[in-house]
């Protein structure tokens, strides 16, 4: 390098270094912000204070709160209708098995009775008709046919069960030591002769050791004491034991249940009762047979 180059080097130095002697300590010439630089120099811009961004907020979503549930209202039922009670019936006797013997029995023979006419011209015929019954299986068994007894135009007819050994040997109803107590009931407490009242039986013919009656012989015997009532068609009828007061009643009820009210046959009031074989076997029954009886005596307008 020669003299001259070394020298015009040294004066550019010595140049730069009084200009940057200028400068304050941020880099900005002392007397006028805006003098212009040497020559050839860098140019140094000053450092703009840039204030820190300050970051945008977060943008918070609102919480919207929820929009209260809709409760749906609930739907007005029609008001509840209260169902009337029932009213109570009328109490009724328990319900039971019907005897066979309590329907119609479609089989029986039609009657040649004249529905018409004098008592005793109709029972004759019922006699007739009956004859030398073989319609079961007592024919054979029996000695004597026990029709009935009494007055024809009685207004209180007797009706019990089945003949026994006295009546059988007989034909006459009621003469043992059962139709002697049916006597004095008849006589010392309804205070009438024996002879004012009708007695019959369910059935005519003695069951062989007094057992009792069967169907089908209740239902052989039915069509003639139903044309011995019709004949004599009388004010009361009194049902004489189980047998009796079921087939006057059309019921199966024991007889305990049945006594002591009225009761209908065909019109006809009916009153079951004690039969007097029970009252000889059970004496304290008598009570019970006599409450019954006051009963009829009040129905016939008669006092006890």
């Amino acid at each position: 390098m020669s003299d001259e180059e070394r020298a015009l080097i040294a004066a550019e130095l010595r140049e730069r270094l009084g200009w940057m002697a200028s400068l304050t300590d941020v880099g900005l010439p002392r007397e006028s912000v805006g003098a212009a630089p040497p020559p050839g120099a860098a140019v140094s811009r000053p450092v703009e204070a840039v204030a820190p961004a300050v970051p945008a907020p977060a943008r918070v979503a609102a919480v919207v709160a929820p929009a209260p549930a809709r409760v749906a209202a609930p739907a007005a039922s029609a008001p509840t209708r209260l169902a009337a009670p029932e009213p109570t019936p009328a109490r009724k006797p328990a319900k039971s098995a019907l005897p066979e013997w309590a329907a119609p029995n479609p089989s029986a023979e039609p009657s040649p009775v004249p529905t018409a006419g004098e008592p005793e011209e109709r029972l004759k015929a019922l006699v007739d008709w009956i004859g030398n019954c073989q319609r079961c299986a007592l024919a054979p068994t029996r000695n004597k046919i026990v029709y009935g007894q009494g007055n024809l135009r009685a207004e209180i007819m007797f009706v019990g069960e089945a003949p026994g050994a006295d009546e059988d040997e007989q034909g006459l109803a009621f003469v043992g030591r059962a139709g002697q107590l049916l006597t004095d009931i008849i006589e010392k407490g309804l205070k009438v002769p024996r002879s004012e009242v009708f007695i019959a039986n369910v059935i005519k013919c003695r069951p062989p050791q007094n057992r009792n009656p069967e169907t089908a012989e209740i239902l052989a015997c039915q069509p003639f004491l139903e044309q011995q009532i019709d004949i004599i068609r009388p004010k009361v009828l009194v049902g004489l034991g189980k047998f009796s007061g079921q087939w006057l009643l059309k019921t199966a009820e024991p007889i305990s249940r049945i006594r002591g009210r009225f009761g209908e046959y065909k019109g006809i009031p009916v009153m079951p009762t004690f039969h007097p074989a029970y009252l000889l076997r059970n004496p304290s029954a008598k009570k019970d047979v006599w409450e019954d009886l006051k009963l009829v005596l009040r129905h016939l307008g008669r006092s006890a």
